[in-house]
């Protein structure tokens, strides 16, 4: 059973937790064996306040329901320099293409509700107000398509975070984006002291499914086939009683 449950790089891996904790509890090292050998990665989703399992499977499951990055269409006017290489931050009118840089301009954001709400071309209102909608994007490569020049607007495909509303070149940007700002890894064994965050149903029948007594027991036989775990076991075995 031994070779089964407890391969030798889990072996391995199961002695080195125990070298540095050397007071671990049964729970807290079953805990950190499930993580090594099903290779749980859990992540916290602050939006949803909610743990899952990896976050390939939060974001295949995101992907899935749209609601991790949107297509949509940008024009791109060119004219007088609003951006340039040194441009960070650039707001863009979704009707004209008309951009203004957080360098080139004194106040970008008022300027941009102005624009918009005398835009000729813009003709979405809401009780008989235009709508002030416009596009924000800090992604380098969609700032590069405004400083290149061109005589005629052109328009371009780009991504918005279902999230933030920004801009991205690529869907992969925004999905680095979103790993990098929106979740949070910890450990499993951090998981179940995890008050503030519920555990996200498919990740909690996981953990339930091998927290029966059955599977702890195996573990525990397992783990005494080898001679330099015994004494953890004896230890468990002693709490126990």
């Amino acid at each position: 059973m031994s070779n089964k449950l407890i391969s030798p790089s889990l072996k391995e891996n199961l002695e080195q937790f125990l070298k540095k904790k050397k007071k671990a509890d049964l729970l807290t090292t079953y805990f950190f064996y499930l993580e090594k050998k099903f290779n749980i990665k859990p992540v916290v989703f602050g939006r949803e306040k909610k743990i899952y399992q990896s976050e390939s499977e939060l974001i295949e499951k995101l992907e899935h329901d749209g609601k991790i990055w949107r297509e949509t269409e940008i024009k791109i006017q060119f004219g007088q320099p609003s951006v340039n290489t040194e441009t960070r931050r650039i707001y863009i009118c979704p009707f004209t293409g008309k951009v203004f840089g957080d360098n080139t301009h004194p106040n970008p954001q008022d300027a941009i509700y102005d624009w918009v709400a005398n835009c000729p071309e813009n003709n979405e209102t809401d009780n008989g107000m235009k709508v002030k909608r416009f596009f924000i994007s800090e992604d380098p490569e969609v700032i590069k398509n405004y400083i290149q020049k061109a005589k005629e607007p052109i328009t371009k495909k780009v991504y918005s975070s279902a999230l933030t509303g920004k801009l991205f070149n690529s869907k992969k940007a925004v999905i680095d984006d979103f790993r990098s700002n929106q979740l949070k890894s910890l450990s499993l064994i951090e998981v179940p002291s995890q008050n503030r965050f519920k555990i996200e149903d498919t990740f909690m029948a996981f953990i339930e499914k091998y927290l029966g007594e059955t599977e702890i027991e195996n573990f525990v036989e397992a783990m005494s086939t080898f001679k330099e775990f015994k004494p953890y076991v004896d230890q468990w075995l002693e709490e126990a009683s």
